[in-house]
């Protein structure tokens, strides 16, 4: 990662989040969570079911995914979904098209990044690292960083302080409602990318794009920039 004297203070701040906006990790949490429901006994779960019910952290993804076995301990649960989680992180796990070439031309362009997500921070690092694509960022913040996940702004609020970043000109990328309000609340404009895991509520994006490179287009021409 980029050192403090790489970050100056007025440099302003794209946030990331993971799943669903810069990695489809569908495939790897359904592994996931149907070998824990194997261990309960219980049948696998449709592929689109799982995903429904990830964007609020591993432990919300467990209740949802074990309401047909009311009384088990979610605890123990959620140990067992990690551990499974993590020994088939990247089975099928890839970056979207234009993830490394974007976060590469936006860094070039004056932009700090940071990738903040529910996901256990340890898995998030591992899986930047694995693609390559860690050294891009100047901050990243799992779930266990901080005292509370999205859409508590705590996490967002962090990234901005920890970056050395502005508040100005920073943006909040995301795939799910809790992106989208964690945004809110930090006092920062969201984008809703619709290639990802969830869908928007009664929040109101500042723009709603389809692709990475969609994306990447958008954030250059803020800055007068093309591609």
């Amino acid at each position: 990662m980029s050192s403090a004297k790489n970050k100056p203070a007025d440099r302003p701040l794209l946030i990331f989040d993971l799943d669903g906006t810069l990695m489809d990790t569908r495939r790897d949490i359904a592994t996931a969570v149907n070998l824990m429901r194997k261990e309960y006994g219980l049948l696998p779960l449709p592929l689109d079911t799982i995903t429904g019910y990830v964007g609020d952290g591993i432990q919300e993804l467990v209740r949802r995914s074990l309401a047909d076995r009311p009384g088990t301990d979610i605890g123990e649960a959620t140990r067992i979904c990690a551990t499974r989680y993590s020994e088939h992180l990247h089975d099928e796990t890839l970056p979207y098209p234009g993830v490394r070439e974007g976060l590469e031309k936006l860094r070039a362009a004056g932009y700090a990044l940071a990738m903040v997500s529910n996901k256990p921070g340890a898995l998030c690092r591992t899986l930047l690292e694995h693609f390559g694509i860690m050294h891009l960022f100047d901050c990243v913040l799992g779930g266990g960083d901080t005292q509370n996940l999205k859409p508590h702004p705590e996490p967002l609020v962090l990234a901005v302080r920890k970056t050395g970043a502005t508040a100005a000109g920073s943006w909040m990328i995301g795939d799910h409602r809790t992106d989208l309000e964690a945004a809110r609340r930090a006092g920062l404009p969201g984008i809703f990318l619709t290639h990802g895991m969830g869908k928007t509520g009664t929040e109101k994006p500042a723009a709603v794009l389809h692709t990475f490179d969609e994306l990447t287009a958008y954030l250059l021409a803020r800055k007068g920039l093309s591609e």
